[in-house]
């Protein structure tokens, strides 16, 4: 019969034909025969089944096989004995070269027949050795899902006691060494579900045997945090994770993390591989075990590992939020690793330039999981907003991509970043802040934030790049007696000569310190710059003066000599003076007063007050920088207060100042002074934003810089309860206060006063009122009459005849902006740019300082943004554009440079003659050899840095281009795969791209 049935199979018969044939042959086995043509049949069914190069082929041998178990079962079990199977599976079947892949499934197809015989148990006996030599082996994911399928269906074959233990191990060790070679889907598919064999196994076996989940889990590490040179494991390992009890988590993670056996790079290592199973497309709760581990490594304050493997991982999990199959865990991954990355912005600001895209495709998905991944990234991008506020050019395009999706509140906001934090002590995670490299591309250095000490960097930074100050404080000699400006000597040296991307200001800040701030609290920076400077004039005031004199100048009176020789530095640089008016209604006696000042205080009007309409003797005006031109002589003042300005060259008409409210006394019933309507006039009013051309970007109803300071200075009623005790009426009379300007500083400066307290709340607010910032300012001076009328014979400066008054043009240097809603919270950062008198390449021209040209002055001077370490080039039209883009970031204080003029001749032409004796300032050479020894110092630690850094990056696992996702998506736009960003059929490439 077996010669009929080989003749058969083998016959070139259509399969329909031998169809019929075989089926006769097999209804005749089923009758009784004797035991050598069943043994004939057992060994051609055996042949065909194994060697069979056909389906048809396997499927007949199969059928006969399943025959004869059922009807000659004695037969079967003496043929399906334990030498024969031991010969298969370490023999094989087959011509050498040739062996049959199909002899597990034909254990499996026999077992069922034998499982009640007298030799079953020496069969399991045998499988249970065979099957873990062949692991051992590292069989092929499809021969590995063979075994484990053999083994989940006859448990009774899985290795016992130690054997299993090692089984389990020696399982893993497998799928650590699985690889998917195909990119068709189907194969891919196929090799999922063989991985799903794999770890059901063990999933089986943990079930009965809890005892064996912790040494696999010991193995997996083992794996996984294997620093040799080799292929990584696969992913597929991810499949192992998913079925170990959450309950066994805590545990787990917390003897990884206190073994001391495992070193800092094999624990990299392991997280970072663990972090690429963020690909692994059916894991479950892989999620919840990555961010397990790394919880408890910030437990144990294993920061470097968490820093290095943030960093170099982010961009690849952010990247898989393209695919909906493993979106939810990818983003719980990604919202961890930056809510907890508080210390620096560096993981965030990675991510910057992939957001815009990967929220255009989630946009284009239009799926619910797409919706609800974009408004979770919207509530993380805020967190980080407000977390690492100070950078507007890298944010905008961010902001415009997530601008239609929900903002979360602050509340909200501040419960996420304080639940994620790896530590709530600052301290701890302060040597690894800043992680920069080399000097940024500014050439300028960033002050570290010694925690929350943002308010002092902006105004050091901003002090910093007043240049004439800081020529004067790095002049000083010495033993000059003055202990704080010592100090702030050093740290301006380092901070022009030093190496380092960023220093520490921990010296200057304890030296510095109002003794009623709080520690690691938010503060008022312009609070803190007052004390500064009233400090530092106090200091040299009584009796500790500056060693190195000003070269006294023969142009100088003997009046006007000890007037600027007696002055502290402070008052040279930063001080003014006011007069403050008095005027009763009643006798109409006006009394006054003179006092300095060091910064202008500048409220809000009320919102019902317009100032820029009101009248006034003489207008503070804002100038747009393309428009500036001084005067040539002095017909072009006409007896005019305001310089007639050229038009721009797009527009045919002359652009408009601003006015600003009155800033002295006018008689009741008199008329508005006819110069101010006939040049100022309602136009100024209507547009004041004109004037700044495409600069100006600020709303038509925001108020501007000289709104404020025109309030500061317009007259202010006396009555009710704020009645004036006139000393010539003996009583309290209504009466009329007006502030003067008499004396202009050099630098000015202005604090807006945004911060107000609200009894309602008990709280201080902050307005948050966009304020339009002119680069140029013309601010009215005081004079005495023979100055003003000395002032108009030679042509200087904008003096009005009979007026009283002079204008003094200012230049805007540098803007301190706060980001936030109170003044106890938030950050600090300032734009600033350095302003002089000499032209492009820092060299005087003729030999006399003159004021440098428009455009030198306002276009080739560049910004810079310092926030903290950071530092950035930057532009006017950020300075302007930025709260129009984040609401909460609003210009604060506001540093202004005085140009060349009358009042300001005597300094200037000092500090030019210093700067043409002395070229740079000459540091002393205790100071030198200070910053030569820690620049060396820096060098060692950067040789230093980059062992230990190549030691960790060497480390990092090797993964696929992870960018190659968000290019993909990028460039082809037609794709709308299940696996893809988008949802519906699928390419099997980007399939493959994402699981392998």
């Amino acid at each position: 019969m077996d010669k009929i049935l080989e003749a058969v199979v083998m016959s070139s018969y259509p399969n329909s034909v031998k169809q019929g044939l075989v089926r006769r042959v097999i209804e005749a086995s089923k009758q009784p025969m004797d035991s050598e043509q069943c043994w004939s049949m057992l060994e051609l069914s055996t042949k065909l089944y194994l060697t069979g190069d056909t389906k048809y082929k396997r499927e007949i041998g199969k059928e006969v096989l399943e025959v004869y178990g059922h009807y000659h079962p004695e037969e079967f079990e003496e043929f399906f004995n334990v030498r024969f199977l031991l010969s298969l599976l370490q023999e094989g079947y087959g011509p050498l070269g040739k062996r049959s892949h199909y002899v597990l499934d034909y254990i499996q197809l026999g077992l069922q027949f034998v499982l009640e015989s007298p030799s079953a148990n020496n069969i399991f006996s045998l499988l249970r050795i065979e099957v873990l030599r062949k692991v051992c082996e590292r069989p092929s994911p499809k021969q590995c899902a063979k075994i484990c399928k053999l083994l989940t269906q006859h448990p009774q074959c899985i290795p016992m006691g130690k054997h299993q233990l090692l089984f389990c191990q020696q399982l893993i060790r497998c799928i650590g060494q699985f690889q998917c070679v195909s990119e068709g889907e189907e194969e891919i598919m196929e090799f999922l579900e063989q991985v799903n064999k794999v770890s059901g196994l063990l999933q089986r076996i943990w079930r009965t045997q809890t005892s064996a989940i912790l040494p696999s889990l010991k193995e997996l590490f083992t794996i996984i945090s294997s620093t040799e040179e080799q292929e990584a494991p696969s992913n597929a390992l991810a499949s192992v994770v998913q079925f170990v009890p959450l309950e066994l988590m805590d545990g787990v993670i917390r003897n990884l993390t206190n073994d001391d056996s495992i070193t800092d790079v094999q624990m990299m290592m392991a997280i970072g591989r663990m972090i690429d199973w963020v690909s692994w497309p059916l894991g479950k709760n892989i999620d919840k075990w990555i961010i397990a581990l790394l919880k408890g490594l910030a437990a144990v304050k294993k920061f470097s590992i968490l820093i290095e493997v943030t960093l170099s991982k982010i961009e690849k999990v952010f990247s898989k939020l393209l695919y909906p199959i493993v979106r939810e865990g990818a983003l719980s991954v990604l919202q961890y690793m930056l809510l907890s990355f508080q210390h620096s912005h560096e993981a965030f600001h990675l991510l910057l330039p992939h957001i815009p895209r990967l929220v255009a495709s989630l946009k284009k998905e239009d799926s619910n999981s797409a919706t609800s991944s974009l408004e979770q990234l919207a509530e993380l991008i805020h967190c980080m907003f407000f977390r690492f506020s100070g950078f507007p050019d890298l944010y905008e395009p961010v902001l415009e991509a997530v601008k239609a999706l929900p903002i979360p509140n602050e509340d909200r906001i501040k419960h996420l970043l304080g639940q994620n934090a790896w530590t709530s002590q600052k301290n701890e995670l302060a040597s690894f802040y800043p992680r920069l490299a080399s000097k940024s591309e500014t050439g300028k250095i960033g002050l570290i934030n010694l925690g929350n000490t943002c308010y002092m960097n902006s105004i050091i930074q901003s002090l910093f790049m007043a240049s004439d100050f800081r020529h004067s404080v790095l002049n000083l000699t010495e033993g000059n007696s003055q202990p704080l400006m010592t100090k702030l000597q050093w740290l301006f040296a380092f901070l022009e000569h030093s190496q380092r991307p960023a220093i520490s200001p921990e010296s200057f800040l304890s030296a510095s310190w109002p003794p009623w701030f709080t520690p690691g609290a938010q503060q008022d920076c312009s609070e803190y710059l007052k004390y500064l400077l009233d400090r530092l004039h106090e200091e040299e005031k009584t009796g500790k003066r500056i060693y190195q004199k000003l070269k006294e100048s023969s142009l100088m009176s003997q009046a006007v000599e000890h007037h600027y020789l007696n002055k502290t530095l402070i008052e040279k640089m930063f001080g003014g003076k006011m007069m403050t008016k008095i005027r009763c209604l009643k006798c109409l006696n006006v009394s006054s007063r003179e006092e300095a000042f060091t910064d202008l205080s500048l409220a809000f009007p009320p919102s019902d007050r317009n100032v820029r309409g009101s009248t006034s003797i003489l207008p503070v005006e804002e100038i747009g920088p393309q428009f500036i031109e001084p005067p040539e002589n002095a017909g072009q003042l006409m007896g005019s207060p305001w310089i007639q300005r050229k038009a721009p060259m797009t527009s045919d008409h002359a652009a408009p100042s601003v006015s600003v409210e009155t800033l002295g006394f006018q008689e009741p019933g008199e008329a508005a002074n006819p110069i101010r309507d006939n040049d100022v006039g309602v136009d100024a009013a209507k547009d004041p934003l004109s004037t700044f051309g495409e600069q100006a970007c600020a709303p038509k109803d925001s108020r501007s810089v000289p709104d404020l300071i025109n309030y500061f200075l317009s007259p202010e009623r006396l009555t009710a309860e704020n009645k004036y005790h006139c000393e010539k009426c003996a009583s309290l009379q209504d009466a009329e206060k007006v502030a003067e300007l008499t004396e202009g500083p050099h630098y000015l400066i202005l604090t807006l006063l945004r911060f107000s307290f609200d009894p309602q709340t008990m709280k201080r607010k902050k307005i948050l009122d966009n304020v339009s910032i002119p680069v140029v300012l013309k601010l009215p001076i005081l004079v005495a009459p023979e100055e003003t009328e000395e002032v108009c014979r030679h042509g200087k400066d904008g003096a009005v005849p009979g007026s009283g008054f002079m204008t003094v043009v200012y230049d805007l240097c540098s803007v301190v902006v706060h980001s936030g809603i109170s003044s106890e919270s938030g950050h600090y950062y300032c734009y600033s740019r350095e302003c002089t008198d000499t032209g492009p390449h820092g060299q005087p021209r003729d030999g006399v300082p003159k004021p440098a040209s428009d455009k030198q002055l306002d276009f080739e001077i560049q910004w810079y943004l310092f926030n903290d370490t950071r530092v950035s080039f930057s532009s006017f039209e950020s300075v302007s554009n930025v709260t129009s883009f984040f609401p909460k970031d609003t210009a604060y204080v506001l540093f202004y440079r005085q140009r060349p003029g009358r009042q300001s001749c005597l300094l200037h032409e000092a500090l030019a003659e210093a700067g043409r004796l002395h070229g740079e300032p000459s540091l002393h050479k205790d100071l030198m050899e200070a910053i030569s020894k820690d620049n060396i110092l820096f060098l060692q630690e950067q040789e230093k840095e980059a062992r230990n850094r190549a030691a960790y990056i060497s480390a990092l696992p090797k993964s696929p281009l992870w960018w190659r996702d968000l290019d993909r998506d990028k460039d082809d736009d037609s794709s709308s795969g299940g696996c893809s960003p988008a949802a519906g059929g699928g390419g099997s490439g980007s399939f493959h791209g994402l699981v392998f």
